[in-house]
């Protein structure tokens, strides 16, 4: 098990991050530990500029975190891809 953290600039070029833990699967197979517990600096807001609710914030940044390659960086890091 482990935490990864991935960073960015945001729109205007402040630093932006999202932080999750992980763990091993059998047949190791890599899984967010707790889709619902991502740390981050990121605030979300609707279309009409109003912060959006814990959960929904929870699910655009779910969204983001399937479109990285984390998996593959973490098994990378854990010796597992050359």
């Amino acid at each position: 098990m482990g935490q990864t953290l991935w960073t960015g600039a945001s729109e205007n070029g402040a630093a932006a991050g999202v932080a999750w833990d992980w763990v091993c699967l059998p047949e190791g197979v890599v899984a967010m530990a707790d889709p619902m517990a991502l740390v981050t600096n990121l605030q979300f807001v609707s279309g009409e500029g109003e912060v959006l609710a814990p959960m929904e914030s929870v699910l655009q940044l779910n969204g983001i975190v399937h479109t990285l390659p984390w998996q593959c960086e973490v098994q990378r890091a854990l010796g597992r891809l050359h």
